[in-house]
């Protein structure tokens, strides 16, 4: 049988293996194939290990006999450019590239790793509801329409918007409807969307709280925008002060719990955000990131409340799930609709509808609120054991802010914030310290002093490691 041709069973379309796009040139079909891998492996383009098709599945893609393939393959092995072994098929073969010297044995980097992370910003992923995500999953797939899986609408799937405004009523005291509700990747994704959108509105300034994540200062900056700070004391943001700002149009706040320093904003600051904004036409951007985890009381309702015309309201799932989830939400006044979802079509137009469907039925069945129910006990609980063991073993500090969130301002004596965090680093804990958090080439007149203080995630450590994070840091306290 000549080469170019195939026996029948060889003809079969193939239904299995791994695609492969060669390139067969030379005078012969076998000695095209061995000359076209042989150049994909020494270019890399076939990386040590990789498996190879199958030489009936090759064979049928490349419309040439079988025999061609095993002779090809069984060329290569020999010359050590492929292994073959039973059960595990025709792979490449390892092998130190030409003129490049096999790499260095690198060093151990995990005895570099801190053994302990209880830096701010992650939620317990280890308690993730994996299977209940997972039958949310199933069951929303299953009941998908087709045109659910196309581009769909800027504002995000109907059944998450409508979920979502439920919820938002319910829990938060948030008032809107899905027609307000535009879904986006978590909050990081959703300012993005608003810098962008004030910008176009001509507005210069953005104000900021004088402690906050020096992340979105940076976007916003990055956006064109200044970002003036308002001062924060024991009782939140000196919103009183926001009229000093006068070429601001927007100011972000952390009201439920001022992030890091742990405070909520006192109601009659609540009041004087608003009136500001309705004397000068400015917005408030209400970041609610873990609203849902107070412990002493029922969580403070949102401040999109007061008034929903006057203030955009972001919340997401990153602290209450995982931030891998990404997906978020913003609640807008009617006139900002159409101009974020066109910002969100220039980039990111839409969060995966598949993760949408999924959250939608996961809170519609109640499984969310069962598992932030759960969540708000385990934290208490970490709180509760690491003010008990710091007043037990560092009587010298003191834990501060409201009892909410997944981190605690451990107050330290003057002077000490520096030596405490190079000191847990080489214990092996992971801690931050406040003043990265200080917004400092913005600071007014008449703050309250500097403190020294570590801002501790309670939430974030596994079980298996919790007794021993909570022991180092007591060990490193002044």
């Amino acid at each position: 049988m000549k080469e170019s041709q195939t026996n029948s069973e060889d003809a079969q379309p193939s239904v299995s293996g791994t695609d492969l796009h060669l390139e067969l040139r030379g005078p012969g079909l076998r000695t095209g194939l061995s000359d076209a891998l042989r150049e994909a492996v020494r270019t890399g383009r076939l990386a040590p290990g990789i498996r190879l098709p199958a030489s009936r599945s090759l064979a049928a893609d490349l419309g040439i006999s079988r025999n061609t393939v095993t002779d090809a393959y069984a060329e290569l092995v020999a010359e050590g450019w492929l292994t073959a072994r039973q059960g595990s098929g025709t792979r490449v073969a390892e092998r130190t590239p030409l003129g490049r010297a096999a790499p260095a044995a690198r060093p151990k980097a995990a005895a570099q790793r801190p053994l302990y992370r209880m830096r701010p910003g992650a939620p317990d992923l280890a308690n993730f509801p994996r299977a209940k995500w997972l039958t949310a999953a199933r069951r929303a797939l299953t009941m998908a329409p087709n045109d659910a899986l196309g581009y769909g609408d800027g504002l995000g799937r109907e059944e998450l918007r409508t979920v979502l405004a439920d919820y938002l009523a319910r829990a938060r005291g948030v008032r809107t409807e899905p027609e307000r509700i535009v879904v986006c990747a978590g909050f990081h994704h959703g300012l993005a969307l608003m810098a962008q959108v004030l910008k176009e509105r001509k507005v210069h300034a953005v104000t900021v709280e004088a402690y906050g994540l020096d992340l979105y200062r940076d976007l916003l900056s990055g956006a064109g925008l200044h970002t003036p700070a308002v001062p924060v004391d024991e009782h939140g943001a000196r919103t009183g002060e926001l009229t000093q700002h006068r070429e601001s149009g927007a100011v972000l706040l952390t009201p439920a719990h001022q992030y890091p320093t742990g405070v909520a904003l006192r109601p009659d600051r609540r009041v004087e955000a608003v009136e500001w904004a309705r004397a000068t036409g400015g917005l408030i951007l209400e970041d609610d990131y873990d609203g849902e985890f107070r412990y002493d009381r029922q969580p403070v309702g949102a401040l999109q409340g007061l008034d929903p015309d006057r203030v955009v309201y972001f919340g997401s799932v990153s602290k209450s799930l995982a931030p891998g989830v990404r997906l978020g939400w913003m609640v807008l006044p009617a006139e900002l609709i159409a101009p974020v979802v066109a910002a969100k079509g220039y980039g990111d137009y839409m969060s995966s509808v598949l993760e949408q469907l999924t959250l939608a039925e996961f809170m519609a069945s109640g499984a969310y609120d069962r598992h932030v129910r759960s969540m708000r006990l385990r934290y208490r609980r970490r709180r509760d054991e690491l003010v008990a063991a710091l007043a037990r073993r560092a009587p010298r500090v003191r834990v501060a802010g409201i009892a909410a969130g997944l981190q605690a301002v451990v107050e330290l004596p003057h002077g000490t914030e520096r030596s405490v965090v190079q000191e847990a680093a080489r214990h092996g804990l992971e801690v931050g310290g406040l003043a990265e958090f200080h917004h400092r080439p913005t600071v007014l007149d008449g703050e309250m002093p500097e403190q020294d203080a570590l801002v501790v995630n309670f939430a974030a450590p596994s079980d298996s490691a919790w007794a021993g994070a909570l022991d180092t840091l007591c060990r490193v306290m002044p």
